[in-house]
C-alpha cells in the first residue's frame, strides 16, 4: 500500500469542518463532502493499513474498525454505533471483514447504489487490503444464482449500426461539446466527466461505428473481463485517449459516461441498476448538474466468434433513458435469502 495522496485529505478536512456525523445524509454530487468510490477506497486502504485486530472478539473487532474509519474520514466517533442499514449512511457504505474469499450478506438483498467496503485480514489478523465496490458491481461476482435477479434486456441485431436517439438526455445536453475536441493528455478514461470534454452521443456514434468489422482476441465466455478489455482498449483509442484503463466500475468509460456491452448472444446483463433510473450517479456535479444513471450512454456491440477471434458485426448506441425502447427488458422474480458470494482469488489484487 502507498501513503495517502495529499488531494485525498481535502475530503476528511471538509467533513471534519462540517460537523456532520456518519448518520447525516450527504448529496451524492457534493464535490466536497461526498467521497467518490475510487477516493473512498484509497482513503480507507491508506488509513486502515496495518491495523492489528488479533485477539479481539468479533464485536469488538467490528467496533474498532468502525472507529478507525470515522477518524480516517474526518467524522467524530459516536459513543455507540446505531444498527442502521447501511452502517455508514452518510457515505452510503457497509463494511465486511474478510479472512476468506467467501463474502456473506445476511438478511438483506444487495442494494445497487450502496458501497461495500471489503477489508482483507492477514492470517495474523492485520488489515492488509481494502476494496470498495458498488452493489451493481458486486452482483457481477455472483456465480451461485442466489442474488436478486439482475436486470436483463434482449438485443436482436438488425441494422449494422444504429443510433437509438439522436441526442443525449435533456439533462446531459448542455454539458456536451459541439464536436470532437482532442482529449487532454492528462485525462484518463476512468476520470469523472467534465463539461466541454463530454462528447455528444452523435459524435460518439460516428467514432465508434468505425469499429464494426474489427477483430478482437476472444478470451472466451469464462473470461468476460479479458474479452471486454480488448474492446475497451479499441474504444479508448478511437475516442482519442492516450491511455487505456478499465477499473471495473460503472460506467466503463466514466469520463464519457459510456457503458460498453459486448454480446455474442441476445441477452444483455445489466446488473442491479435499471438503465432508465433517475437515481444520481456516483460522480461529482458537472456545472452544478447531477448526473443520473439514465444519462449514461450504452454502446452495445454484437459479434460472432470462432472461439479465438471475435468479429464485431453490429453496434447499437443509446442513452440509458431510451435503451429499453430498443432492447426490451426481461422481467423476472425477486429472490430474498442469505447471500454467499465467492470472491475471485485475485479480487484484492485488482
Amino acid at each position: 500500500m502507498t501513503g495517502r495522496a495529499p488531494h485525498l485529505n481535502r475530503f476528511s478536512r471538509a467533513i471534519s469542518r462540517s460537523g456532520l456525523s456518519i448518520y447525516d445524509p450527504v448529496d451524492v454530487s457534493d464535490p466536497d463532502l461526498w467521497i467518490p468510490t475510487p477516493e473512498l477506497e484509497a482513503l480507507l486502504e491508506s488509513g486502515l493499513d496495518g491495523l492489528r485486530l488479533g485477539g479481539l472478539p468479533l464485536r469488538t473487532r467490528s467496533k474498532v474498525i468502525k472507529q478507525r474509519i470515522c477518524r480516517v474520514l474526518g467524522y467524530p466517533v459516536p459513543a455507540s454505533f446505531k444498527r442502521t442499514r447501511p452502517r455508514f449512511p452518510g457515505q452510503l457504505f457497509d463494511t465486511y471483514v474478510q479472512k476468506s474469499n467467501n463474502l456473506q450478506i445476511w438478511n438483506e438483498e444487495i442494494a445497487p447504489g450502496r458501497r461495500y467496503v471489503l477489508i482483507r485480514l492477514s492470517s495474523n489478523n492485520v488489515v492488509e487490503r481494502v476494496k470498495v465496490v458498488t452493489g451493481d458491481r458486486l452482483a457481477l461476482l455472483d456465480t451461485t444464482g442466489t442474488l436478486t435477479q439482475k436486470y436483463q434486456a434482449r438485443f436482436i441485431p438488425e441494422k449494422t449500426t444504429e443510433l437509438v436517439v439522436s441526442e443525449d438526455t435533456e439533462n446531459l445536453r448542455p454539458l456536451t461539446g459541439k464536436r470532437s475536441p482532442p482529449v487532454p493528455p492528462d485525462i484518463r478514461p476512468t476520470d469523472p466527466p467534465t463539461a466541454g470534454t463530454l462528447l455528444p452521443i452523435s459524435v460518439i456514434y460516428n467514432l465508434l461505428r468505425a469499429l464494426v468489422g474489427r477483430v478482437v482476441r476472444d478470451a472466451g465466455r469464462e473470461q468476460e473481463r479479458a474479452r471486454g478489455s480488448e474492446l475497451h482498449r479499441l474504444i479508448c483509442r478511437q475516442l482519442g485517449y492516450r491511455t487505456f484503463e478499465d477499473d471495473g466500475r460503472f460506467p466503463d468509460l466514466r469520463h464519457q459516461l459510456l457503458e460498453v456491452k459486448l454480446q455474442t448472444a441476445p441477452t444483455i446483463d445489466l446488473g442491479l441498476i435499471r438503465p432508465d433510473s433517475k437515481e444520481v450517479l456516483d460522480v461529482p456535479k458537472v456545472r452544478q448538474r447531477r448526473i443520473r444513471h439514465c444519462d449514461v450512454r450504452y454502446a452495445v456491440f454484437y459479434g460472432s466468434t470462432d472461439g479465438k477471434r471475435l468479429t464485431l458485426t453490429h453496434l447499437c448506441l443509446s442513452t440509458g433513458e431510451a435503451l429499453f425502447t430498443r432492447c426490451p427488458q426481461f422481467r423476472g422474480k425477486v429472490l430474498n435469502k442469505k447471500l454467499q458470494i465467492p470472491l475471485p482469488g485475485d479480487f484484492f489484487d485488482r
